[in-house]
């Protein structure tokens, strides 16, 4: 029995990624931030209530959906040890050199029997612009044919004006997280293939991502 093998590119819903900016096959778009997480365990009582005002006041301010996503993996130590077996080759103490392998053997034992994970917090800011078909509106049946240059610009002049109105909901959930005390860095277009591509493709999670 024959099986009909699709391309994983028919599961994404991503059409583009520019600048940034996510571009799904619906013509909506996405972008992604990367937010610090917060101690709660080193905080008082009074800091923590704070706090949870302060993110309870972010979400009733908002009048559009954001998305939390969490991120967990397991420790990827291998730089770490690449970085301890190259400073053991240029010791040329022969006790510094034992206790330099000693230390990545501990290291190496303790990672593998310890489950260390690690998280990164993202916050997902969608907009949805209001489309209208034009073959299903008066103005559509009477409209001018555009030429392929035409229809160039214009996707261009509608890709902006759709930006600018992301990037200012961007602007409100920034101001509204920085209150809480989490800092936030928007994620350009390489650390949104790489987050893509770790989240499509688990089991390489580790791998080096070559971006073209």
């Amino acid at each position: 029995m024959a099986i009909n093998a699709r391309a994983t590119q028919e599961f994404v819903p991503i059409s583009d990624i520019k600048d940034g900016i996510i571009t799904l096959k619906d013509g909506s778009l996405r972008a992604v931030l990367l937010a610090s997480s917060i101690n709660f365990s080193l905080k008082s009582n009074d800091e923590r209530e704070a706090t949870l005002y302060q993110f309870q006041d972010f979400l009733n301010s908002l009048d559009f959906s954001v998305q939390i996503f969490i991120q967990s993996r397991r420790l990827d130590i291998r730089p770490y040890i690449a970085l301890l077996e190259g400073r053991e080759k240029k010791q040329v103490n022969d006790l510094m050199k034992i206790q330099v392998q000693e230390y990545i053997g501990f290291i190496k034992n303790f990672t593998e029997n310890s489950n260390i994970m690690t998280k990164h917090f993202f916050v997902v800011v969608p907009y949805s612009p209001a489309t209208l078909q034009g073959k299903n509106t008066i103005f559509g049946l009477f409209g001018k044919k555009k030429s392929v240059e035409d229809k160039k610009i214009s996707t261009q002049e509608v890709f902006e004006e759709h930006r600018t109105q992301l990037e200012q909901r961007l602007s409100v959930v920034e101001q509204g997280l920085v209150r809480t005390g989490v800092r936030i860095v928007p994620l350009g277009t390489e650390e949104i293939v790489e987050l893509f591509y770790k989240i499509f493709n688990p089991g390489d999670a580790e791998k080096p991502i070559q971006l073209s």
